[in-house]
């Protein structure tokens, strides 16, 4: 069985390991005791809260059929006379995002603007994420 520690469960989710500790100190996420006595989560019920969050009303995904939606920080816009370069820190990942110049200035994105990245593919690659 797949046991993650607070940290690695807090890479996996985008957030801190002090979320994940008060998550589990407040009985939203299982975790138990490893022979060390560090706090190890059980692979099946991080997939499960994981699920969770993401099932979480999402304002805004009512109006669109895609659902991979990237919440993030514009962290660099390149602009050129018609088109313009969006960088979008959505936790650990880089989104990047080329579009008109007139969306970015209609949208009134800006650095340190926040955005959401919304991704619909037919094509997505799985790699497997561990050596496990």
């Amino acid at each position: 069985m797949t046991t993650y520690r607070i940290g690695e469960a807090a890479e996996l989710l985008g957030v801190s390991a002090d979320t994940v500790r008060r998550w589990v100190d407040g009985g939203r996420l299982d975790a138990g005791r490893d022979d060390h006595g560090h706090r190890s989560i059980p692979g099946a019920a991080l997939a499960t809260f994981a699920r969770r969050l993401v099932d979480e009303p999402d304002p805004g995904s009512h109006r669109s059929s895609a659902r991979n939606r990237l919440r993030g920080i514009v962290t660099a816009i390149t602009r050129d006379a018609v088109m313009a370069q969006v960088d979008i820190q959505a936790g650990p990942f880089r989104v990047v995002s080329l579009m008109s110049r007139e969306a970015v200035e209609d949208l009134g994105l800006e650095v340190g603007s926040t955005a959401v990245a919304v991704i619909k593919s037919t094509t997505v690659v799985v790699e497997r994420g561990d050596d496990k």
